[in-house]
């Protein structure tokens, strides 16, 4: 770190020998004038921590060199030394914020550097109470920038917090082109550095070095940049960059050259407002990322469920064509015999309405069908699940008699209806009796139980097959698992997301035995 740079001013030569030999003992980086008008045209172009200046000169007064030093660089300590101290030149001192003051003539030992000392520290104490007092409208501004989730409005939040936060009419937002690498302009207010070659340089400049750049019209700085802000009619601009692994930006803050200049504070102030805006962009980002990924889990779960809906509808075919077949051929009897033209009227009438009755529940049983198979239909109902399994269980019959499976079914009393999607917990039900019925090939029993419990109902699904083994019971809720040869993989897995989705839990109860027993809860409330 580089020592603090003191600018000594005084017209009597001895003195500022003086206090250029103390100084530099000290450690400090001194540099003297005699001439107040040639320590002004210095000040414009070096920058310095300190000025020590004499109040009585012949050819400038003290105070005219303090108000160039205050207008050039505000945030240079300010200590004066005078041999005819007053209250007067006290007052003024302090209405012009000046950091200390020593009489002349001083030792030679320590006191002229204990005020040294002093008036850094006074002058850092301010700086510090500015900061903080300029800080606390910062937290609302931060808030709402967290708060804004869509990328594509951040740009121009971001360039109306400057304008607020840095009481400046002109800012500007840029940000690189991932493709191009070039900076683009994404949002602005008043003036902006567009205007050149030289200016787009001075931004990519800024990007690639990662630091920030303070430039005042008249104080220290490049003379080039300082003639491009003269052009644009600016007295004083700051550009911040933001660099992360997505992203770069460089932000942009200007004033008139009739306001006042930027301070080294106003850097500061700049810089943790842009890391602010930094932090919000990244939000943003994360968020659209977790946005389309959380659209493409459901839109893959929704795949999913539509495939293994159509992979179980393939494996209930022939339950669903003796539930069809069955009635028609009711129907083809019926008919035949009311052709008959021997039959009285009373006997052709009833064989007329048995064909009718028949017709009816083949349309009910397609229009359940039909209701199976549709993709839609995710709106909640109130539903009873001892009539939604019972319907499963006679949509299946057929395919488990013929596996030789005894379904043995025990339902408590007063088993609540619950909100939930009726044709999503048929699929459930149908899963794991097909798992069970799949798990016995020789036959066996299947026990179901439902009864009441707190906030909901509860299922188990207990078959006396040969079970899951313990290796893989931790990866049966896995897409594409299968313990059967030709089993799809998808079974469990939908069935513990359609449940998980209503609220509910599916889980394996490893304990009991033997063969293979799920635990099904479902709330009250639906999803």
């Amino acid at each position: 770190m580089s020592s603090p740079f003191i600018l000594v001013v005084d017209d009597e030569p001895g003195i500022a020998l003086l206090c250029k030999r103390l100084l530099t003992r000290a450690g400090y980086a001194v540099e003297t004038f005699t001439s107040p008008r040639e320590a002004v045209t210095f000040l414009t172009q070096h920058q310095i921590d300190l000025l020590l200046v004499d109040i009585r000169m012949p050819e400038v007064d003290g105070f005219e060199v303090i108000e160039h030093t205050q207008r050039l660089q505000p945030d240079a300590a300010v200590l004066i030394m005078t041999g005819h101290g007053t209250v007067e030149t006290a007052i003024r001192a302090l209405r012009q914020g000046v950091d200390g003051l020593i009489l002349k003539p001083f030792d030679q030992g320590g006191e002229l550097i204990e005020s040294v000392k002093q008036a850094f520290a006074d002058s850092q104490q301010k700086r510090d109470a500015a900061r903080t007092q300029a800080l606390r409208p910062l937290f609302s501004v931060t808030e709402s920038l967290l708060s804004e989730t869509r990328r594509e409005r951040l740009p121009d939040l971001v360039v109306n917090a400057i304008c607020d936060q840095m009481r400046c009419p002109h800012a500007a937002y840029y940000q690189q082109d991932a493709s191009t690498a070039s900076m683009e302009l994404l949002a602005s207010h008043g003036r902006t550095l567009l205007q050149g070659n030289t200016v787009n340089g001075l931004i990519k400049q800024v990007n690639e070095s990662a630091s920030p750049l303070l430039i005042n019209l008249n104080g220290p700085g490049d003379p080039a940049i300082k003639a491009h802000l003269s052009d644009l009619e600016l007295g004083a601009a700051i550009l911040v960059p933001i660099v992360r692994s997505s992203f770069r930006i460089v932000l942009y803050a200007a004033r008139e050259a009739s306001e006042s200049p930027f301070h080294d504070s106003d850097v500061e102030m700049f810089q943790i407002l842009a890391r602010q805006a930094a932090v919000a962009m990244e939000n943003a980002r994360l968020y659209a990322e977790l946005t389309d990924y959380v659209r493409k889990v459901e839109d893959s779960q929704k795949a999913l469920l539509q495939a293994e809906k159509m992979a179980t509808a393939g494996r209930l075919s022939a339950s669903i064509a003796h539930e069809v077949n069955n009635p028609l051929q009711s129907v083809q009897n019926c008919l035949h015999l009311a052709g008959r033209e021997d039959l009285p009227p009373e006997k052709r009438k009833e064989y007329f309405d048995l064909a009718r009755m028949e017709l009816e529940r083949l349309m009910l049983t397609v229009q359940r069908m039909l209701d199976f198979y549709r993709p839609g239909g995710t709106s909640q109902e109130q539903i009873d699940l001892v009539e939604v399994l019972k319907y499963v269980l006679n949509l299946m019959s057929k395919q488990i008699n013929e596996s030789r499976v005894i379904v043995e079914c025990i339902f408590s009393e007063n088993i609540p209806k619950i909100m939930a999607v009726s044709s999503q917990v048929q699929q459930v039900f149908i899963n794991l009796i097909l798992n069970a019925v799949d798990a016995m090939p020789g036959g066996g029993m299947l026990k179901i139980s439902a009864r009441p419990v707190k906030d909901g109902v509860e299922f188990l699904f207990q078959d006396n097959g040969p079970g899951i083994p313990l290796e893989k019971q931790s990866d049966i809720f896995e897409p594409f698992f299968s313990t059967k040869d030709r089993g799809t993989g998808l079974g469990l897995t939908v069935s513990y997301n359609i449940v998980t989705a209503h609220g509910g839990a599916l889980e394996l109860l490893a304990e009991r035995t033997p063969g293979a027993c799920f635990r099904l809860f479902l709330p009250a409330g639906g999803m």
